[in-house]
């Protein structure tokens, strides 16, 4: 059976929902308190047995490679200073054995675009895409269970949830089918930000997936879709008529980094989890209650 080992990272999107913080930096650079938004999705991968990363990178994208690569002066500045651990942290941001590609998208032209420009990185081999904005938090996490239900039956797959009715149409959403025995839904389309009466249910697809490489020829072939992009949802679909696809529910909590709201949720989620800020954000989160009730 091949193992899946390679993950996609397309980080090329222009992050114009955080401007002016993203006119230099990349949005997935944001950080959710100290560590980057792109860096839990890139532990997520790891921690599911992926040892090779490809990122989609566009223009005006280097900070994302460099906080990837090595930084020996800065590794040398806190060695020198006795800050061993930070040092430690700082040179185990990408694990050994662990390998990172970068490739360029040359224009925005979609989703399904962006994955296309990394089937040189790919070849041939069964690979995971992530979107960095998608940040999920739990266990499982979702691309461990994703690549667990290929082990036991190749196939595209996607990682889904039910989302609200006034969220239908941010979302790609599934025509399902019938539920399996193996605890995957079968996937019978997916339309890409349908209106609400449009949509065939409320289960959207998320942002982590499963790819067979036959997903390239498909993309190859497509003509721009919706936004005149590129749309990955409509490989999927077309897939999906052909009886390949299925969908896993999502068990993990996901918040949406590619909004504000649900950036801020992320921070505050992750800060009240952490023994360390947990006690400090409860006080001041009374502080500004008992202050807004005065």
């Amino acid at each position: 059976m091949t193992q899946i080992k390679k993950a996609v990272f397309p980080v090329a999107g222009l992050g114009t929902r955080f401007l002016p913080a993203t006119k230099a930096m990349p949005k997935e650079l944001l950080p959710i308190i100290d560590k980057p938004i792109v860096q839990y999705a890139v532990e997520e991968a790891i921690a599911a047995g992926i040892t090779e990363l490809v990122f989609v990178t566009g223009r005006n994208k280097r900070a994302v490679g460099d906080h990837f690569d090595a930084n020996l002066e800065l590794e040398n500045q806190l060695m020198q200073g006795g800050k061993t651990e930070m040092r430690d942290m700082v040179r185990n941001i990408v694990p050994e054995g662990v390998s990172c590609i970068f490739v360029r998208q040359p224009a925005p032209l979609g989703l399904g675009h962006a994955v296309l420009c990394a089937a040189p990185a790919v070849g041939d081999a069964p690979f995971a895409v992530l979107l960095a904005d998608d940040f999920m938090k739990g266990s499982p996490l979702p691309t461990e269970t994703l690549i667990k239900a290929y082990a036991r039956k190749p196939q595209t797959l996607l990682s889904v949830g039910e989302v609200a009715p006034e969220d239908v149409s941010k979302f790609g959403i599934l025509r399902p089918g019938k539920a399996q025995d193996d605890g995957t839904i079968a996937v019978e389309g997916l339309v890409e930000k349908p209106k609400l009466e449009d949509a065939p249910s409320h289960l959207a697809s998320y942002g982590r997936y499963v790819f067979q490489p036959e997903v390239f020829d498909i993309l190859r072939g497509l003509k721009p879709g919706a936004g005149g992009e590129i749309q990955l949802a409509d490989a999927i679909d077309i897939l999906a008529a052909q009886g390949k696809v299925s969908a896993i529910v999502n068990t993990a909590q996901r918040f949406d980094c590619g909004s504000k709201r649900g950036y801020l949720s992320a921070i505050l989620e992750v800060a009240l989890s952490d023994p360390h800020y947990r006690d400090f954000m409860l006080a001041l989160i009374k502080e500004k209650l008992d202050t807004s009730n005065t």
